[in-house]
C-alpha cells in the first residue's frame, strides 16, 4: 500500500525523522498502540494490521473519524472546498470563533468540525494549534491569501489504511487507551515535550506539565511489567533522564519548526527511549 502524509502540521511531528524511529521498532509485535497520535506520521509509515490510535484533542481525532467514515469524508471535502473559496482574513476569524459559542458548536455536524480543524491548520499562523483555558482556539491568522486545504489522494489512502485494518480510534487519557495493551503489543508515545526552560504544550486545555511527564513514566514502567515493547521520545532534559534512567536512550537531532519566532525553531536533541535493546547508531 502507498504510504500516507501527515494531514495536519502538529507540533512536535515525526516526519522529519520517522526512518529514524523505524530502525528502533521490534521486528514483531502483535497490536500498535500510539496514545498521542497528533499527525500520524508512525501510523502511516508502520501501516500495521491492528492498532489502537489515540489522542486528547477531540477535535483532532474527529477529524480522524471523519477521514475512515465514507460519507462524512466526502462532506469534509466539500466542505473544505467552501473554506478555500470563502478564504479571507476576515472569514478566518470567522471560523476560528465559531467554538465561542459552546452550544452552538456543540452542534455542529461531525464533518463540518472535521474541516474547520483542518482549515485553521492550514490558515493559521505557522500550523500552530493552540487553545485557551476555556479549550477555544486562539492562534492568529497566518495572512495567506490562497489557502489549500488537502491532497485528495493522500487522505484517500489514510481512508484505505484505516478501513483495511482493525484500527480502533481513541479520545481520552493516554493512560486509559493503553490500559488493554499486553505482553508482545507496542507502543510508541509521543507526548508534549518536557523543557528545562520552556515549552509549548496547549494542544488542550488542561495542558502537558511536570506531573504529567511523571505520570507518563509510571504507566511506561507499568507497560514494561506486562511484557509490552515501549518506545518513547521526549527532549534530553534533567527530569526525563532522570525518569528512564533504567532504560535505552537514543540520542537524534531533530528539527523543530512551530514557534513564534525563527529563534525559536532550528535543531534539538531528542532522546528516543526504549525498554528493549535494539543497537541504532545516528548520525547526527
Amino acid at each position: 500500500m502507498l504510504k500516507a502524509k501527515p494531514f495536519v502540521k502538529w507540533a512536535g511531528g515525526k516526519r522529519s525523522i520517522v526512518d529514524k524511529l523505524i530502525n528502533l521498532v521490534p521486528e514483531d509485535y502483535k497490536t500498535y498502540y500510539e496514545p498521542f497520535v497528533g499527525g500520524g506520521a508512525m501510523l502511516y509509515e508502520l501501516q500495521p494490521k491492528k492498532a489502537v490510535i489515540n489522542d486528547y484533542n477531540t477535535e483532532l481525532m474527529n477529524v480522524y473519524e471523519c477521514v475512515k467514515d465514507e460519507n462524512k469524508f466526502a462532506n469534509m471535502c466539500s466542505e473544505l472546498n467552501k473554506h478555500e473559496t470563502n478564504h479571507s482574513e476576515e472569514y478566518y476569524y470567522e471560523i476560528r470563533d465559531l467554538d465561542r459559542d459552546k452550544k452552538k458548536f456543540n452542534k455542529l455536524a461531525d464533518y463540518k468540525r472535521a474541516a474547520r480543524t483542518i482549515y485553521l491548520n492550514k490558515a493559521c499562523f505557522n500550523g500552530l494549534y493552540r487553545v485557551n483555558s476555556k479549550n477555544e482556539f486562539n492562534v492568529p491568522s497566518g495572512k495567506k491569501t490562497k489557502v489549500n486545504t488537502y491532497d485528495g489522494p493522500n487522505l484517500g489512502i489514510i481512508h484505505c489504511l484505516l478501513n483495511f485494518n482493525d484500527i480502533k480510534l481513541l479520545s481520552t487519557d493516554f493512560e486509559e487507551a493503553v490500559k488493554n495493551a499486553k505482553k508482545g503489543d507496542f507502543v510508541y508515545f509521543d507526548p508534549p515535550y518536557d523543557s528545562d526552560t520552556s515549552t509549548f504544550n496547549s494542544y488542550t486545555e488542561n495542558g502537558f506539565g511536570k506531573e504529567e511527564q511523571k505520570r507518563l513514566a509510571e504507566v511506561f514502567k507499568d507497560l514494561d511489567k506486562r511484557g509490552c515493547n515501549v518506545m518513547l521520545s521526549n527532549y534530553n532534559t534533567k527530569l526525563i533522564k532522570e525518569l528512564y534512567k533504567d532504560y535505552n536512550f537514543n540520542y537524534v537531532t531533530a528539527p523543530r519548526n512551530i514557534g513564534a519566532s525563527s529563534k525559536n525553531r532550528g535543531k534539538v536533541e531528542e532522546v528516543i527511549i526504549t525498554n528493549y535493546n535494539k543497537a541504532e547508531v545516528f548520525d547526527n
